[in-house]
């Protein structure tokens, strides 16, 4: 399930908040059970703004760049063996650290 972006938040969070204050003072209600019936009202109606909402989109060439390949360790140059060489000290003294 996609992350909601920051503009479905916001949009969501602003349409509960003011569906709530303007249902409280136009139905004016004072029960309990009144005041349930309104925020659950107003909590799906900021989750149906924030669902309407566009979200993120690719952008088109981000969609036509393919994954790069990666090359099998015998094709790989004499250049990357040496880095592999390297990482074979990994337990020696670092001054780092």
């Amino acid at each position: 399930m996609p992350r909601p972006t920051s503009a479905q938040i916001v949009y969501g969070s602003a349409t509960v908040v003011l569906s709530t204050l303007l249902m409280l003072l136009l139905s004016r209600t004072s029960s309990g059970v009144g005041i349930a019936v309104v925020s659950l009202g107003a909590l799906a109606l900021g989750l149906l703004v924030a669902a309407l909402v566009p979200g993120a989109r690719r952008s088109p060439r981000a969609e036509a760049v393919a994954p790069p390949v990666r090359r099998p360790a015998e094709a790989r140059p004499a250049g990357a063996r040496a880095g592999a060489r390297m990482s074979e000290r990994v337990g020696e003294h670092s001054l780092h650290g």
